[in-house]
C-alpha cells in the first residue's frame, strides 16, 4: 500500500526524523490558511499523488507571496498531473501539501528496501539527490553506497555513520545524519514498510539534515497489525478494478495488453502471461482466482476483466487441484451469460473433474473455445483476437 508524501512525513516525524513543517489542503482557502499558520515568506506547493516526478510535470512550485500561492494552488488542485510514473493518462490532483521553504545547501538520496537477494533490509545512499536513482545506478554506480542490515542484530550506530561518511557529511552533520538514519530504519521496521525513499535528503545552510520529500510503501499482508497505517489509504489513487477485486478476494493487477487472463495460482498466472507473449499477444491483466474460487467469484472475475475496455479476448487457464474443474466450468458458463460475453473466450482445464468440466462447457451452447494444453490455448486466443480485430 502506498501513502502520500505528507502522510509519510507524518509517520517519519513520529520516529524523530527531521521533516519540514507543512500542512495538507483540499481547497485554495485551506492552502492559504496553512501558509498563514506556517508563517514566513516562502512556501512550496506540492501536488499529492501516488507517483514520483511531480516536479517535472508541474506539480511542485515555490511561491513567495500569498497571492502567488492562491494562483498556484488553484492551478494544481484538480489538474491532471502527468509524470514518468503515472503514464500518459496522468492522475487527478485532489489534495496539495503546503510546506515551509528550505535553505538547501546540498541534495542527497537515501532509500531503504527489502533486498530479496540477501533477505535483509538494505540502506542505499547517494550524493546524487534529486535525480532518478535508476539513472544514477546505470550511469555512475560507484556513487551509490549500500549498507545491509543483519535482521538479528538490527541497525547499529556504525551503520548510520557509514552512510553519513559516504555522503560526505562532516562535524555535527554526521551526528544529525546518524539520528536520521537510525530513526528512519526504526520507522521502516516498526511499520512493516517495504520501501522508504527520501529524495532529496537535504543539508540546509544551517547544517540540518532534513527529508525534503518522502515516499513509503507498506506490505499489504501486514496491514492488519497497523490499523493507523491502513487508515491512510487513498482509494482515489488506486485502480477501481483492483479495489473491486480485493472485495472478492481476487488478486488482480491491470496491464497494458488486450487478452484478459483468469488463472488459479500466481505461478501459473505468470506462465500464462509469458506464453501469451510467446505467441504474439499481450496480457491485459494478472488475475489469480485462488484455490477456493466459487461460481460467484468466477463471475465477478469476468466482470472485472471485461471492465477493461482494452480486453479483446479472454483466456481461462485452470489446473484443478484444490479447485475443481467442474466448479470453474459452471462459473465460466454463468459468467459468460451474466455479462453477455462479446469477446472470444478460450478455456483450458486440467486436473480434478476435468472431464465433467469440459462436458459442462460443451453443453452450454456458448461459443467457448477449448484448449488441449496451455500452448494450444494461448495460440487459439491470440489467433481469435487477431481474427476478430
Amino acid at each position: 500500500m502506498n501513502i502520500h508524501e505528507y502522510q509519510a512525513k507524518g509517520v517519519l516525524a513520529q520516529y524523530g526524523v527531521a521533516v519540514p513543517r507543512g500542512g495538507v489542503a483540499y481547497t485554495v482557502d485551506e492552502a492559504v490558511k496553512v501558509a498563514q499558520d506556517l508563517g514566513g515568506q516562502v512556501w512550496v506547493v506540492k501536488a499529492q499523488i501516488h507517483a514520483g516526478g511531480r516536479g517535472k510535470g508541474g506539480g511542485v512550485k515555490v511561491v513567495k507571496s500569498l497571492d502567488d500561492l492562491k494562483t498556484v494552488a488553484g492551478e494544481i488542485l484538480g489538474m491532471t498531473l502527468v509524470t514518468p510514473q503515472t503514464g500518459p493518462q496522468g492522475r487527478v490532483v485532489r489534495r496539495i501539501y503546503i510546506e515551509e521553504g528550505a535553505d538547501i545547501a546540498r541534495e542527497l538520496y537515501l532509500g531503504m528496501l527489502v533486498d530479496r537477494a540477501s533477505s535483509r533490509v538494505s540502506i542505499m545512499a547517494s550524493t546524487e539527490g534529486g535525480m532518478d536513482i535508476e539513472e544514477v545506478a546505470a550511469a555512475t554506480p560507484e556513487k551509490i553506497t549500500v549498507v545491509t542490515i543483519d535482521p538479528v542484530a538490527g541497525i547499529q550506530p556504525f551503520h548510520a555513520r557509514k552512510v553519513a561518511f559516504s555522503l560526505g557529511l562532516e562535524g555535527d552533520q554526521i551526528k544529525a545524519a546518524t539520528r536520521f538514519v537510525m530513526g528512519a530504519y526504526k520507522a521502516f521496521m516498526d511499520t512493516d514498510c517495504s520501501l522508504l525513499e527520501i529524495n532529496p535528503l537535504v543539508v540546509t545552510g544551517a547544517g540540518a539534515v532534513v527529508a525534503l520529500d518522502a515516499k513509503m510503501n507498506f506490505d499489504d499482508n501486514a496491514l492488519f497489525r497497523h490499523k493507523d497505517i491502513a487508515e491512510l489509504r487513498d482509494e482515489d489513487e488506486e485502480d477501481p478494478a483492483e479495489i473491486e477485486a480485493q472485495k472478492h478476494d481476487l488478486n488482480y493487477i491491470k496491464l497494458d495488453g488486450s487478452i484478459g487472463c483468469m488463472v488459479n495460482g500466481a505461478g501459473l498466472a505468470m506462465a500464462t502471461m509469458d506464453i501469451i507473449k510467446l505467441f504474439g499477444g499481450a496480457p491485459a491483466n494478472f488475475l489469480d482466482v485462488g484455490g477456493g474460487a466459487t461460481k460467484e467469484r468466477v463471475t465477478e472475475a469476468f466482470k472485472i476483466i471485461l471492465s477493461d475496455a482494452n480486453v479483446e479476448g479472454i483466456l481461462v487457464n485452470i489446473f484443478g487441484g484444490i479447485m475443481r474443474c467442474d466448479v470453474i466450468a459452471e462459473g465460466v458458463v454463468a459468467a459468460a451469460r451474466d455479462v453477455s460475453l462479446h469477446v472470444p473466450l478460450v478455456v483450458r482445464l486440467e486436473g480434478t473433474n476435468v472431464d465433467l468440466g469440459k462436458e459442462i462447457l460443451a453443453n452450454s451452447g456458448l461459443p467457448i473455445i477449448t484448449g488441449d494444453d496451455l500452448g494450444d490455448a494461448a495460440e487459439k486466443i491470440v489467433k481469435a483476437v487477431k481474427e476478430a480485430a
